[in-house]
């Protein structure tokens, strides 16, 4: 993609580089396509802003440009230049003209024959010169592998660690990619060896034949505990491959072959594909998770509707059952990661204001509002396990005055929304715990995230005013329970029947059976308020259309009232009609789910089950959530995109130029549109032509799992209430630029 506006035009002092494309972006940095001065192309990634002043950071980046500069050899992209002292830290590699293997199998589907072989003998020759360098890679994945013309190449050795120096690790944070990583990388991250990467190896190979991964949990958490824990899926791994991963994928180390005899092994594969290899394209889930959140909540009146929903599949894997996990969650409150208390600054950039124009007479605010910030940490006794918890769907809703937020080292807290004075605290676990359900008439409903990997999951009822528990019942960990208008949606232990509790007691409302036309592999979902399943085939979830079940409130009653595609993606419900996002194509062509192109919007009549599509013009991509009669797509780059919910008309397109954005949330009283990004930045885009109105520089510190989480942001009265990494804070959409924020102190009773 051609260069944005205020992007730089070139890097480096002596010589220096012409950057002539984006490549691409991700959480660390931007890849550039850079011109040296003699013509020769290389591959230049600047290190984004916020971490420039980050010496932690930096300490990582001069030990990533070290590794690579170590590593030398026809399977890796050389260092050519780098400077990780300059205002912006870079580094140039030589620039290797090809695709990723994961946008390859995206795309085409499994490799085969003399293309699989060519990979498998390719990467075995790169960890031989990684780690004969002294390297342990320690993130080799299919986004790490460029398929060149001439072979496999193997990049970013951004948490890589020489055998001779200390890890640069961070407590309570995972280091690496879940589905592509040792048991030893959970359980003993400072003691992996080699046989580490030939683990992830074995992995990548399984994706690479099948497009999918032999470790798929939903979730990270669930994912690492199937790789300590579970024997993978090697489904469609064509023999002798399937019996080469096998060793690989050994539990233990030390029973992992070395190189050398896997380069003797993989010489013995195939030349021409098996049709296991060349007909397994990669799967995708049947109702994707779109990262928005958990359900409906009385706290996001500018939502006009919420959806839950998971689909689980069951697996077999040596003998052992494996649960899949398949979420779609979307919602006003965002997923965020864990955050507790630290002063910071709001800094606003310098050549941008409130929007005069805007203005009206002025904010509707708390009594005694002011500007705060907290931290959603509390210390633990112990270090939590070795599961990424940047990954727990954490955050906070409101009701009335207060705000309830989850975090690390406890279940759930009440704050008040005016002061960011933590009023009590539920809970006290290593674990980081998942974002409320939601408040209904005076009982806040939350997660309790378990202690050990695989305990039973419990959703909790406690007093709002006081925190204290009014019930519990046990879940099906394998979907959400969500709220409805009536009581809480969930699953049955066997995941036989739909279940509604009543949201005083707990104790069952109704039971219904769970099953469809489409098949018995159904999963709860909450469109507008009104409880809804959606059923596929419990065999394989992935073939087949998806029945939805509309179900009475009162009764559990059951009407299957539509067939949908494989490809829908619950949005909420527009004047009481369910309404869904179809995506494009059934596979999936971004690396998170985060940039997927969509075609139409459907909308199901309730009573009649009758399906309208609209379809959309030019395909938007990007998340999309439903805010008032408006579908909005946001995708990573910034671009926002709103389509018009009755008739999926484009209203407008704009690139904001601000990456990792959260949903959006509908100011009434400014017309306006807020959101936040994972470092706190603030955006106000008008509402009907998308206009920017004012936006603001990151916080100073939002934490550690910053670059890893997804903000949130909601309103209370009109004051912005916004969780970026570990901080939550709160200003005034008039004032934006709110300077030094008071630092919340705990009440004695929550402490």
């Amino acid at each position: 993609m051609s260069l944005s506006t205020g992007e730089p035009e070139s890097i480096g002092s002596i010589g220096g580089y012409t950057l002539v494309d984006r490549l691409g972006s991700g959480g660390m940095g931007v890849v550039y396509l850079g011109r040296s001065a003699s013509g020769r192309q290389v591959a230049v990634k600047v290190v984004h802003a916020q971490y420039a002043q980050d010496e932690e950071f930096r300490t990582r980046f001069r030990q990533e440009i070290a590794a690579a500069r170590r590593v030398s050899g026809a399977f890796t992209a050389p260092v050519v230049d780098a400077d990780p002292d300059a205002e912006l830290p870079w580094m140039a590699t030589l620039y290797v003209p090809g695709h990723t293997l994961e946008g390859i199998v995206a795309r085409e589907g499994g490799l085969g024959g003399r293309a699989l072989r060519t990979l498998a003998l390719g990467l075995v020759e790169a960890l031989r010169d990684i780690h004969q360098a002294g390297v342990v890679h320690r993130d080799l994945k299919p986004s790490n592998v460029l398929m060149a013309e001439d072979g496999p190449r193997v990049i970013d050795f951004g948490i890589s660690r020489a055998a001779d120096n200390e890890a640069l690790t961070m407590t309570g944070h995972l280091i690496g990619t879940p589905p592509f990583m040792s048991p030893e990388q959970f359980a003993s991250p400072r003691d992996v060896t080699a046989a580490s990467d030939v683990f992830s190896l074995g992995s990548l190979l399984v994706y690479a034949s099948t497009g999918n991964r032999p470790f798929d949990g939903g979730s990270p958490y669930m994912t690492g505990y199937q790789v300590v824990h579970e024997q993978p899926s090697l489904d469609g791994v064509p023999e002798p491959l399937r019996t080469m991963v096998e060793r690989c994928l050994d539990k233990d180390p030390a029973a992992r072959p070395q190189l050398a005899e896997l380069h003797r092994m993989f010489r013995s594969l195939p030349d021409t594909a098996t049709a296991a290899a060349t007909a397994t394209p990669p799967t995708a889930p049947v109702i994707r998770r779109n990262h928005r959140g958990h359900g409906d909540t009385t706290a996001t009146p500018n939502t006009a509707a919420t959806a839950t929903t998971a689909v689980t599949a069951t697996t077999r894997a040596g003998g052992r059952g494996r649960r899949v996990r398949r979420f779609v969650v979307l919602g006003a409150a965002l997923a965020v990661t864990a955050a507790g208390v630290s002063a910071y600054h709001l800094a606003t950039s310098p050549d941008t204001t409130a929007d005069p124009s805007a203005a009206t007479a002025g904010p509707e605010l708390l009594t005694g509002w002011r500007p705060w910030q907290a931290k959603l940490t509390r210390p633990v006794k112990e270090e939590p396990t070795a599961i990424d918890v940047s990954a727990v769907e954490a955050g906070c809703v409101s009701a009335k005055a207060s705000l309830y937020c989850a975090g690390t080292g406890f279940t759930v807290a009440r704050i008040a929304a005016a002061t960011g004075r933590v009023e009590w605290r539920y809970g006290n676990s290593a674990q980081a715990a998942d974002r409320p359900l939601g408040v209904r008439d005076g009982i806040v409903y939350v997660y309790e995230q378990p202690d050990e990997v695989n305990a039973d999951q419990r959703v909790i009822a406690l007093d709002a005013d006081t925190g204290k528990r009014v019930w519990i019942r046990t879940v099906d960990t394998g979907h959400p329970a969500a709220l409805f208008n009536g009581g809480v949606l969930t699953m049955s232990d066997k995941t036989s029947e739909l279940v509604a509790l009543d949201p005083r007691t707990g104790r069952d409302l109704w039971r219904t059976p769970a099953k469809s036309k489409a098949g018995t592999g159904c999963a709860p979902m909450v469109l507008g308020g009104a409880p809804y399943g959606v059923c596929t085939d419990a065999v394989d979830p992935t073939t087949g259309p998806v029945g939805l079940l509309r179900l009475g409130p009162a009764d559990g009653a059951a009407h299957e009232i539509a067939s949908l595609p494989q490809t829908a993606t619950p949005l909420g419900a527009v004047d009481g009609q369910p309404l869904f996002a179809e995506r494009k194509s059934a596979e999936s062509e971004s690396s998170d789910g985060r940039d997927e192109p969509y075609a139409a919007l459907l909308h199901v009549n309730p009573v009649e089950g009758k399906v309208i599509r609209n379809f959309l013009p030019d395909t938007p991509r990007g998340e999309a959530t439903l805010v008032d009669d408006t579908v909005y797509f946001v995708r990573p780059d910034g671009t926002v995109t709103a389509i018009r919910a009755s008739d999926g008309a484009r209203l407008w397109q704009r690139a904001t130029q601000v990456e990792n954005l959260s949903a959006p949330v509908l100011s009434t009283t400014y017309d306006a549109l807020y959101f936040a990004n994972r470092y706190g930045r603030l955006l106000a885009l008008d509402r009907d032509t998308g206009r920017a109105r004012w936006n603001t520089g990151k916080l100073d510190d939002p934490g550690t799992s910053a670059e890893n989480t997804i903000p949130s942001l909601l309103l209370v009265k009109d004051a912005i209430v916004a969780v970026a990494g570990d901080t939550a804070f709160s200003v005034r959409p008039d004032r934006p630029r709110a300077g030094t924020l008071p630092t919340a102190v705990p009440s004695e009773e929550a402490s």
